[in-house]
């Protein structure tokens, strides 16, 4: 029987707001916004000539199909508004202040004995533009939100049509 267990934990990446993470913020949500956009041209370029001819075979099914378009593109403008609202957001950031970029996975020992708590117990990584600057152990264990991620990945909150 072993007496030992590798287990894997989730770690919050924690960065300090500097000038140059504000930048590469705005870069990834205009960049987020940008794609949201293309989408919803191709979207409405790519679906016209289909509705137009689904109409003169079938109105019905052509109003049907319209209003799943419309939906689908109410879906990415909201989708863009929310973007537009973090990017906001990030410009009011304070310089030294932090923020949760994400989260990461760390591997960590378990051994008979060992008390789970502590084992699961929450750990940070604080980076300051990319360099790490502090490891923290968090008592608890994670209290990560949705809402308290800003940026990491932002393209992702995007769904494909």
């Amino acid at each position: 029987m072993p007496d030992s267990v590798i287990i894997k934990r989730e770690v919050i990446l924690r960065a300090v707001v500097t000038e140059r993470l504000k930048q590469e913020l705005d870069a990834e949500f205009s960049a987020a916004v940008d794609e949201l956009d293309r989408q919803i041209t191709r979207l409405d370029l790519g679906t016209r000539q289909y509705v137009t001819d689904l109409q003169r075979s079938d109105i019905q099914q052509a109003m049907a199909v319209r209003q799943q378009i419309e939906a689908e593109k109410r879906r990415l403008q909201q989708a863009k508004d929310q973007l537009l609202q973090r990017r906001r957001q990030v410009e009011e950031l304070e310089l030294g202040s932090e923020i949760i970029r994400g989260t990461l996975e760390s591997q960590t020992e378990l051994r008979v004995g060992d008390n789970l708590q502590t084992a699961l117990r929450g750990v940070e990584v604080v980076v300051k533009d990319d360099q790490v600057v502090e490891i923290r152990e968090v008592e608890g264990g994670l209290a990560l939100r949705p809402d308290d991620e800003v940026g990491a990945e932002v393209a992702s909150e995007i769904a494909a049509p």
